[in-house]
């Protein structure tokens, strides 16, 4: 019988020590073929690059995205903060900038209130502010924040812009009520300034739609009226005081009685925009006596 393999039946078992020492013989030469060549290396490398490197491209890709998402969350919350922040400040600069231009508006109508003022300064007169109005686009009626109490009567004439605007016709404590020049119902006494020609005004809405008012009764043999003549008040109206604008002609007709000339007249005062007004303090008949 073999002193290495003992054989019992068919299976046979290799003593542990040869088998041991076997395994040394084995890892040592592998060891030495390792250190010696790249016979083993070689394909292991190729077998790890092969499986490693793309794994490690992809998770260094991972990384880089996952860094850059970071990075890209924590400007977006910067930004947010930043518009959330601008966007105060542009709400702020907008009330100002509202305030600002509303201020410079009333600076402006201020401004033609103080030089209507200059320009008849023969009469007293009060400020006063338009706290209500019809419903048309037009002020033909509208009503002022001041009153009896503040000395207004009926009558009283009101101006703004660069002249009449029209009367009050009716007064409360704290109010009072205008109508305007343009109204329907208006009929104001007017003068051609460069001729003493008198005429009648006619308030007409249809009219004023085109941003103009009529005018009648114009008596002008002569033909001296022409367009861009001022028409003020008449010193023959029994409401108004004299010498107030009204407007300019701007066109003239021949009526088909051929004594007088009818035409239209551009009102000195935009009656689609009223804020503030001037009411002279005075009546026609104080003036009269």
């Amino acid at each position: 019988m073999s002193p290495i393999i003992k054989k019992k039946g068919e299976k046979f078992t290799i003593p542990s020590k040869y088998l041991l020492f076997i395994l040394t013989l084995l890892c040592t030469g592998l060891i030495v073929l390792t250190f010696s060549t790249d016979i083993l290396s070689a394909p292991l490398s190729a077998v790890g690059g092969f499986v490693i490197t793309p794994l490690q491209n992809g998770v260094s890709k991972a990384g880089s995205w996952l860094n850059t998402r970071s990075k890209e969350l924590v400007q977006i919350r910067s930004l947010l903060q930043e518009n959330e922040n601008l966007q105060e400040q542009i709400d702020q600069l907008t009330i100002e900038n509202i305030k600002l231009q509303q201020d410079r508006y009333e600076l402006t109508n201020l401004r033609e209130l103080y030089n209507l003022d200059s320009q008849y300064d023969e009469y007293e007169k009060i400020g006063a502010r338009i706290i209500a109005k019809d419903s048309s686009n037009w002020f033909h009626t509208f009503v002022i924040n001041k009153g009896a109490e503040d000395g207004l009567l009926t009558d009283m004439n009101v101006m703004a812009g660069s002249g009449l605007v029209g009367r009050i016709v009716d007064v409360g404590p704290d109010w009072a009520k205008v109508m305007s020049i343009i109204d329907d119902n208006s009929n104001t006494s007017g003068m051609v300034l460069s001729t003493s020609d008198n005429l009648m005004v006619r308030g007409d809405l249809e009219q004023y739609a085109e941003g103009m008012i009529r005018f009648e009764m114009l008596i002008d043999n002569a033909d001296r009226v022409v367009e861009g003549d001022k028409i003020v008040t008449s010193n023959v109206s029994d409401k108004y005081l004299p010498g107030i604008l009204i407007g300019y002609i701007a066109k003239v007709n021949v009526d088909s009685n051929n004594l007088t000339k009818s035409g239209l007249i551009t009102p000195a005062v935009d009656f689609e925009h009223l804020e503030e007004v001037l009411v002279i303090t005075q009546l026609k008949q104080t003036i009269g006596e």
